[in-house]
């Protein structure tokens, strides 16, 4: 067992190309040769320090999507899927941020948040904790942002080793 963290485009490449037999990914579009079965959905938000919030709402009288355009927007890098679903929102809402950080991994931008350096885009679930004690608010959009699918991906175009036959029955069959 290899276990790898990479963004959904790279695991859909790595699943075409044979690199890997299983990958846990954002729904694909088009799932050309990929069985896809979901495992629950996901929800972005954007989230800040409470001191954060204060300062930019001080500093611009802005609330709500305005908020975004006037703070320090910190998104996952442009190859990444999610990134790819935030840009189409944010396109969508006519947000066009003039203070943009990239970052690699959703790890960082929840890291990063916390220390107060800007507003990022996180999933709902990573950052459960940091809302329920007030450590990170979210920014009230007013605007929802749709959720997402997530679940386990293979090729259908081949047939399964054994011990991926037995993972794909045993997740196609649970609920906790």
């Amino acid at each position: 067992i290899n276990i790898s963290c990479q963004s959904t485009n790279h695991t859909l490449d790595m699943l075409r190309d044979g690199s890997i037999d299983l990958g846990l990914v954002a729904k694909p579009e088009d799932t050309g040769h990929i069985s896809f079965v979901s495992q629950g959905r996901i929800e972005d938000v954007f989230v800040c320090t409470p001191n954060y919030l204060n300062n930019l709402q001080m500093r611009t009288q802005v609330s709500g999507l305005d908020l975004l355009n006037a703070g320090t927007l910190m998104l996952l890098d442009k190859a990444n899927a999610s990134r790819q679903f935030i840009d189409y929102f944010l396109e969508e809402n006519h947000i066009h941020a003039s203070n943009l950080i990239e970052i690699t991994t959703m790890d960082l931008l929840i890291e990063f948040a916390r220390t107060g350096l800007g507003i990022a885009c996180v999933i709902k679930d990573f950052v459960k904790e940091e809302l329920q004690n007030g450590t990170l608010l979210e920014i009230p959009l007013g605007i929802p942002i749709h959720k997402r699918e997530v679940g386990f991906a293979y090729r259908s175009s081949i047939k399964p080793s054994k011990s991926l036959e037995e993972f794909i029955t045993f997740y196609k069959t649970y609920h906790p």
